[in-house]
């Protein structure tokens, strides 16, 4: 894996879109899911697919925000082939995401926030070698700040009630 790479899009492309992706993360934490967006995103610039986290509605953890938007960026060009395409995602991939990614043969991904217990990062050295094209551009920290805010919103919430349930 390529870290740090450029997008062909540029940086100001680059935040244009991960704030796409946070809307959808927004989204997802108004539906009480683990706020993670993520956005398709064509070599021409265009969004094929938007998705964000439907975990905990559809009880299902291959609802990630990624799968969602690849499903639907593969419907609407008629493939599953999506080379040349980059997503964007507001928190960095899980293991399960990044191999999807690398199936669905996307170019790079762009992501927000580090994730220290779920990042791809810590299972790279297991990450799929899918046809003798393992090189995929990622670059990080776009809008992380935001991806952060959220993630905490989220999570601080959670252990609250958690408490509130503990001292009934």
């Amino acid at each position: 894996m390529v870290k740090n790479s450029i997008s062909p899009f540029g940086p100001e492309r680059d935040v244009f879109f991960m704030r796409q992706a946070l809307k959808l993360a927004r989204k997802a934490l108004a539906c009480d899911e683990v706020p993670i967006g993520a956005i398709v995103v064509s070599p021409e610039g265009v969004v094929l697919g938007r998705g964000y986290n439907k975990v905990i509605g559809a009880r299902s953890q291959t609802e990630h925000a990624e799968a969602v938007a690849i499903r639907r960026a593969g419907k609407k060009l008629g493939d599953w082939r999506l080379e040349g395409c980059w997503i964007y995602v507001t928190l960095q991939p899980c293991a399960m995401c990044i191999n999807l990614i690398h199936l669905s043969r996307l170019s790079g991904v762009i992501y927000g926030a580090e994730s220290p217990l779920f990042g791809y990062h810590l299972d790279k050295g297991a990450g799929l070698r899918v046809y003798k094209r393992d090189a995929l551009a990622t670059l990080g920290g776009v809008e992380s700040s935001e991806s952060v805010l959220l993630l905490k919103q989220f999570f601080k919430e959670k252990r609250r009630l958690r408490d509130e349930r503990k001292k009934q």
